[in-house]
This record gives structure tokens, C-alpha cells and sequence, in this order.
């Protein structure tokens, strides 16, 4: 069997992550959450996720911020980011190729349009 993908969300909206959570741990990955920029950072660095689930209206660090710092060090600069944002215009989304995310979903997204993304990615 495959070692088990661990995803980081970084969401600050408790009930996003809540379901979040709910969903991937039901899919089969291990999942870790942090509420705004800098802890994102911080547990890319220590728990090396496979996938990182990354909105960009965050407090502290914006999710740009956020994926530039994980792009641009070594030890993190492999993990796949997925930006999940009500921020859809297409600036937002040329913005967050840019930093490296390897995709974008608008919110709300279907759930099943997400794990489908999650696979293809991951």
C-alpha cells in the first residue's frame, strides 16, 4: 500500500477546514490545519505535506505570501499547492500561477470537483 498523502489546509474559516478535514481524513489522507499564513509556513517546514490546500485571504501572511515562501526554500519548494479562493478573477488566478500553485478552484467548489482535483494532483 501506498504511504499514506498528507494535505496541509491553510484556511482560516473554521467551517471550511471542519468539513475540509472531514472529507480528506474520510478519503484516506492525513491531514494538518493551520488557520493563517505564518503557521502555514511553519507546517510546510515541519510536516512536508504532499499537497498544500491554500486560501488567500488569510491573517498574517496572504496566500501569495504564503506560497512564495514555500516555492522559494529548498526543503519545501516540491509540495503542490492548490489555491482555493472566492478571489476567482482571472489576475487571481494568472497571480497564483505565478507564485508556483500548480492550480486554482474557485468558492464555493463541489467537493467531488475538489478530491478529483486532489488525485490529479497528488
Amino acid at each position: 500500500m501506498d504511504k499514506q498523502k498528507k494535505i496541509l489546509i491553510v484556511e482560516d474559516s473554521k467551517t471550511i477546514s471542519t468539513v475540509l478535514l472531514q472529507v480528506l481524513k474520510s478519503e484516506g489522507y492525513e491531514v494538518v490545519w493551520a488557520d493563517n499564513g505564518v503557521d502555514g509556513i511553519r507546517l510546510a517546514k515541519s510536516e512536508k505535506p504532499d499537497l498544500i490546500l491554500l486560501d488567500l485571504l488569510l491573517p498574517k501572511l496572504n496566500g501569495y505570501e504564503v506560497c512564495n515562501a514555500v516555492k522559494r526554500n529548498n526543503a519545501t519548494r516540491h509540495i503542490k499547492v492548490l489555491i482555493i479562493s472566492t478571489l476567482g478573477d482571472k489576475d487571481h488566478v494568472e497571480k497564483a500561477k505565478l507564485c508556483g500553485a500548480k492550480n486554482f478552484m474557485k468558492k464555493p467548489y463541489d467537493l467531488q470537483d475538489l478530491l478529483t482535483e486532489i488525485k490529479n494532483i497528488i
